[in-house]
């Protein structure tokens, strides 16, 4: 039985995604893979026999890849599979960031106790007047899965869209609408949008990437949305440009401190992806991508391995885990013909520091082989699947 140890409650539909012989299992000594959401792993002893860890949700903050690639150990996530719930609460944002919405709730519930409630409402709504969305600019930063939907579907409530992405894929592009504008100049996308939403991930090199500086280079009075990273954002000029005007608002999925409860600023609790829907979305495309890995040695959607896979075409495969320096794929293949085993499939990529080689072979190799492999320089992790 091949034990995936779950470091968090995942949804109960994955169960239904793993083979007769996994087990998704709160306690393993020897699990073959980890499921998790939130948990904090960088305190964490990883077993030896753990051969890759699926993240159910987009973000791997929580992990130490870097150490987990050193090792082996590929880290999928599942880029998408919350995308519709996090865009849904981006659409939401918009309307908060326009219609006082929020203030106009708090006050309702300030003068519950007024005699004259319904009077006393209807003189005082005229505070939280606020404009519509329809015809205004909205700029789009990142247009991966979740920034692709919100810019699309902004269009549709009739708003006109900047999308601004220097890496966007080519998959990522043909999502596209149209009549989304692709913007090159994120000054000038700044500078003419009267909302921004960021949909980038955190990279520590990108910490307050929204600053004093790039603040004062948006539109006076537009709203800032930020449902990615808290990290991305400056809290202190935030609340120093709501203060001043510069900005209308600032919504948030992160909460700080020092932002709760400021003007003109809305924190929620991380929604993003909450939402039984998302949830189950994650933990199925998690669960079938540490299947797909385990029993056919195939790599998609990690995020410290390239994505590598092949179909099967004989009895026996054996996938390497290397450093992606000269000569790996001579020495590898060196390695395997020794004892005149034929390579009747092959395919090896790489990402970064990092590369793996799928090899299809018409025999099982030998233990000796297997040994003479592992010591090549450069080789990392290496398995034999019957």
């Amino acid at each position: 039985m091949k034990e995936i140890l779950k470091l968090n409650e995942i949804s109960p539909v994955a169960n239904s995604a793993f083979p007769a012989d996994y087990a998704l299992v709160k306690e393993s000594e020897n699990p073959t893979g980890i499921m998790l959401r939130s948990f904090n792993m960088h305190e964490y002893e990883i077993p030896a026999s753990v051969l890759a860890i699926a993240r159910a949700g987009a973000g791997v903050n929580n992990i130490p890849v870097a150490d987990c690639a050193e090792k082996g150990i590929v880290v999928f996530n599942t880029p998408g599979a919350n995308a519709n719930a996090v865009k849904e609460l981006v659409l939401c944002s918009l309307l908060l960031a326009s219609r006082k919405i929020v203030d106009g709730i708090d006050w309702v519930k300030s003068v519950k106790e007024d005699p004259a409630l319904s009077k006393t409402v209807e003189k005082g709504k005229s505070k939280f007047v606020g404009p519509e969305i329809l015809g205004k600019k909205l700029g789009v930063i990142g247009l991966g899965a979740i920034g692709a939907m919100v810019a699309n579907s902004a269009h549709a409530l009739g708003m006109e869209v900047y999308g601004y992405d220097p890496y966007i894929s080519v998959d990522a592009a043909w999502n596209l609408s149209r009549a989304i504008k692709h913007e090159t100049d994120l000054v000038h996308l700044l500078s003419v949008c009267d909302y921004v939403t960021l949909h980038i991930p955190y990279t520590g090199e990108n910490k307050g990437m929204f600053n004093t500086e790039t603040i004062a280079k948006m539109k006076t009075g537009a709203a800032l949305i930020n449902l990615s990273r808290g990290e991305l954002v400056d809290s202190a000029a935030v609340l120093e440009a709501t203060a001043s005007g510069k900005l209308s608002r600032y919504v948030t999925d992160f909460a700080d401190a020092c932002l709760v409860g400021a003007p003109n600023v809305i924190c929620m609790p991380h929604l993003g992806a909450s939402t039984p829907e998302a949830e189950d979305n994650c933990a199925v495309m998690a669960a079938q991508e540490l299947v797909d890995f385990i029993d056919n040695g195939n790599i998609n959607k990690s995020v410290n391995y390239p994505n590598c896979a092949m179909p099967r075409s004989s009895a026996c495969r054996v996938t390497v885990c290397h450093k992606n320096q000269p000569n790996m794929i001579a020495a590898i293949t060196a390695a395997l013909s020794k004892e005149g085993l034929n390579i009747e499939n092959f395919v090896d990529k790489s990402k970064g520091d990092f590369a793996y080689s799928i090899l299809d072979l018409n025999v099982t190799p030998s233990a000796k082989t297997m040994e003479e492999l592992n010591a090549v320089d450069g080789v990392i992790r290496t398995r034999v699947i019957a």
